[in-house]
């Protein structure tokens, strides 16, 4: 099974992904850790990515989760994916689902980490040692598409204690894999 945390900076995808991975002993992924060093300069520099800087990165995950699912590990991936079309591209290897070939198309639940912005943004403040700058968490929120209809999906509220939110997700997830008697 993949999942993938998503929401903007600072929501904790990161941080829940590694408290999910010892919890279930899943593979964890930081999606941060696959951005070409010039995506990670300019959001250094607070500037925003464009779809353009984005789509490479987001292909790369996709073949990276679709090789990692073929060997039958179950993976958690932290990654913004903002807008429907970038979860498209996560889980079918493109955003346009009548152009998705089966064995391209990859079974993911995404997770949306969502919560204040005040919260966000004094996680951001408090933040050391990453590239991202909190400067740009207004720009995602305003980019941010929250999954709908047609998604795979749950929500999940950060406002709240790390593992109140890990045992809401593993609570889900024992649900959807465990075989329904």
């Amino acid at each position: 099974m993949i999942v993938v945390l998503m929401g903007v900076c600072g929501c904790g995808k990161s941080t829940i992904g590694n408290t999910l991975s010892e919890k279930m002993n899943w593979k964890f992924l930081d999606a941060d850790d696959f951005h070409p060093q010039c995506n990670k300069d300019k959001m250094q520099k607070g500037i925003s990515l464009t779809d353009e800087d984005r789509f490479p990165w987001l292909m790369s995950l996709h073949s990276f989760l679709r090789e990692t699912a073929g060997g039958g590990d179950n993976v958690i991936l932290a990654c913004s994916a903002l807008k429907k079309a970038y979860r498209g591209i996560l889980a079918n290897g493109t955003t346009d689902k009548r152009e998705t070939k089966a064995e391209t198309e990859l079974e993911v639940l995404f997770v949306h980490l969502h919560g204040s912005a005040e919260t966000i943004g004094r996680r951001l403040q408090q933040r050391q040692g990453h590239f991202m700058s909190p400067e740009l968490l207004q720009s995602q929120l305003a980019t941010l598409e929250p999954p709908g209809a047609g998604e795979y999906f749950i929500s999940i509220d950060v406002d709240r204690d790390l593992n109140a939110i890990a045992t809401d997700i593993i609570k889900h997830l024992v649900n959807i894999t465990q075989p329904q008697d």
